[in-house]
């Protein structure tokens, strides 16, 4: 059965804050289950988060809610055994609502780390607003 895949030792990188505000805009806020908190990235095309995990896993599901108006539009996800280069997995279109939004994986690749690429924003400006953002899946032994 697929659970959370994201624990205290996975590992996320995201490519910007807005005005760099960190302890308001964080990625933290991405994954403390407080629907009053967000990252919130700077402007500009492609803004990505990367999640890197302690173990292989199976990805099956991204569960992500955006801020309406602030919403990916195209988005991939890209992944990567350890070491290796990352390779597209698939694209998704999210709606441009602030309602959690459930993407299944079709073909679930044993990955190490993974990337969320948002290649362009609701927002005129480019920027991407996650209240929440959870893969779903299994750990490989």
């Amino acid at each position: 059965m697929a659970s959370s895949l994201i624990c205290s030792e996975t590992q996320s990188r995201v490519s910007s804050v807005l005005n760099r505000d960190v302890k308001q805009f964080g990625k933290k806020y991405m994954f403390d289950s407080n629907e009053e908190t967000c990252w919130n990235s700077d402007q500009g095309d492609s803004q990505w988060v990367t999640l890197e995990f302690p173990q292989p896993v199976r990805v099956s599901e991204l569960k992500v809610q955006f801020q309406g108006g602030f919403s990916g539009k195209t988005c991939r996800l890209e992944g990567s055994p350890k070491a290796g280069e990352l390779a597209k997995i698939t694209h998704f279109y999210p709606e441009d609502n602030s309602s959690l939004q459930s993407f299944p994986i079709q073909e679930a690749h044993l990955v190490h780390r993974l990337k969320i690429v948002f290649e362009n924003s609701a927002d005129f400006f480019g920027r991407i607003i996650v209240y929440s953002l959870d893969v779903l899946g299994e750990r490989a032994l």
